[in-house]
């Protein structure tokens, strides 16, 4: 089973974050800069929520409010659903669908170390059945 250890293992760690008191317009700029879907929000170093444009969407442009005047902590998700670096990734596909999410902070310690999207997720779920496929080829033609 892949685990989410291996997937940032290739991925990388790279995390850009938000802090609470920044405008919903900078958090939508940071986004699109580093063409991610969601931000950790941060504040002094701890995970306090995050910010997704689906949030933006929702939250901001269908109730007419500004996102240069709205602060990030207005519409941000504060209830955080996160994973360690131990988990699986058939266990993060299946956090994601019962929350409808599509992304999972990685924390480890008590900080964040990582961040999934569905789309590493679903890459990585390809990739092992892909593995697994070829296992049984190999198995079924005797070449192994």
């Amino acid at each position: 089973m892949t685990t989410v250890e291996r997937v940032l293992g290739k991925k990388g760690r790279e995390i850009w974050t938000i802090g609470p008191d920044e405008s919903v317009y900078d958090a939508i700029v940071l986004m699109a800069e580093r063409e991610v879907g969601a931000l950790p929000v941060v504040t002094a170093g701890d995970l306090a929520g995050i910010i997704s444009e689906r949030d933006y969407a929702r939250k901001v442009i269908l109730k007419g409010r500004s996102s240069k005047a709205t602060p990030v902590r207005d519409i941000m998700t504060s209830h955080v659903v996160t994973v360690s670096p131990e988990q699986t990734i058939d266990n993060c596909m299946s956090l994601m669908t019962e929350h409808h999410i599509r992304h999972l902070p990685v924390v480890e310690d008590g900080g964040l170390v990582g961040m999934l999207s569905i789309g590493d997720v679903v890459k990585s779920i390809i990739s092992q059945r892909e593995d697994e496929i070829q296992d049984l080829e190999r198995y079924i033609t005797g070449s192994r």
